[in-house]
């Protein structure tokens, strides 16, 4: 077993980082699903480093072989007012079974500890032993998320969108108003995520309002047109029928491509609407948490990137 050190990611880690996390990835899903998530290979996958680094400057960590300094894995976190969010970790395949991903995920609860939050993350419910680690941890599944996918024509989808307060396209000046609703439906608060969304500097987000009375956000809806993460959400409202309206709008910024989206499986209207957009069931998904957990009310869509839960 070889030995591993602990350390931060750094920017000259950017490469060997994506590279892993492309390997990593690819090889649970040949072996257990037969396909790859990320045919596209590392140039597709450099983008987690991108996002986290910008959203956490240096809230990366890497465990490294002593022997030779090879990545043996890595992992990223978002400390928020509220939680710290665990985002993708990811071990080399040479090191599966050595204990890398325990001892990452180690150093993140104890910097939870240290903090006096509670750790939330987003994980496949397919992946067994990355359930077992989770839990073994003390992480509770607190919400089961089904993984639909929509190919978008591109000429669009020839649905009508379903009726819901008027749906328009965020700005800057709507980001308190989104974070003071996903506090008050999920307990959770990380309005700095949102004005990195809304700014959009990479040029693949895009988020849509769901405006209420007298002018408040009874909903939002974001999403990622990137290859290495095409995906609707995170996003959420008060009802299934307006969440339904901003997926419909974001959608529709998706012509001619495949996004997938985390439907909570308890919304059943929510998730017959999409089906009736042709959506597709791939894989699921548990939002678990560790520590103290307030009660969802309305709907609340998570994602891959960033990790937010």
């Amino acid at each position: 077993m070889a030995q591993l050190q602990l350390r931060p990611m750094t920017p000259g880690d950017r490469d060997e980082v994506a590279e892993l996390i492309c390997v990593s990835t690819n090889y649970w899903y040949q072996t257990n699903r037969g396909f790859s998530v990320f045919p596209g290979g590392p140039e597709h996958t450099e983008v987690y480093f991108d996002v986290y680094e910008t959203l956490d400057p240096g809230c990366g960590l890497v465990a490294v072989n002593e022997r030779n300094g090879r990545l043996m894995g890595s992992c990223f976190y978002h400390p928020r007012p509220t939680h710290v969010s665990l985002g993708i970790m990811n071990v080399h395949p040479n090191y599966f079974g050595q204990g890398v991903a325990r001892a990452l995920l180690k150093f993140i609860l104890d910097f939870a500890d240290r903090e006096r939050k509670p750790v939330r993350l987003v994980s496949s419910a397919l992946n067994l032993d990355s359930f077992s680690l989770y839990t073994r941890a003390g992480f509770v599944p607190r919400r089961t998320f089904q993984d639909v996918y929509v190919d978008v024509p591109e000429e669009g989808l020839p649905i009508d969108p379903p009726t819901a307060s008027p749906i328009r396209e965020a700005t800057i000046d709507d980001a308190p108003a989104m974070a003071a609703l996903e506090h008050k439906l999920c307990g959770i608060q990380r309005e700095s995520d949102f004005r990195y969304f809304l700014d959009n500097n990479d040029g693949f987000w895009h988020v849509s309002v769901c405006e209420g009375a007298k002018g408040t956000i009874d909903g939002f809806m974001a999403s990622c047109a990137h290859p290495g993460c095409n995906m609707i959400g995170p996003g959420a409202a008060h009802t299934e029928r307006q969440a339904a309206a901003l997926i419909c709008a974001e959608l529709d910024r998706h012509r001619g491509r495949r996004p997938v989206m985390l439907l909570p499986v308890d919304c059943d209207r929510l998730v017959r609407q999409v089906y009736s957009f042709g959506g597709r069931n791939c894989e699921m998904h548990l939002w678990q948490v560790r520590g103290d957990c307030p009660a969802i009310t309305g709907v609340s869509m998570p994602t891959f990137l960033p990790e937010t839960a």
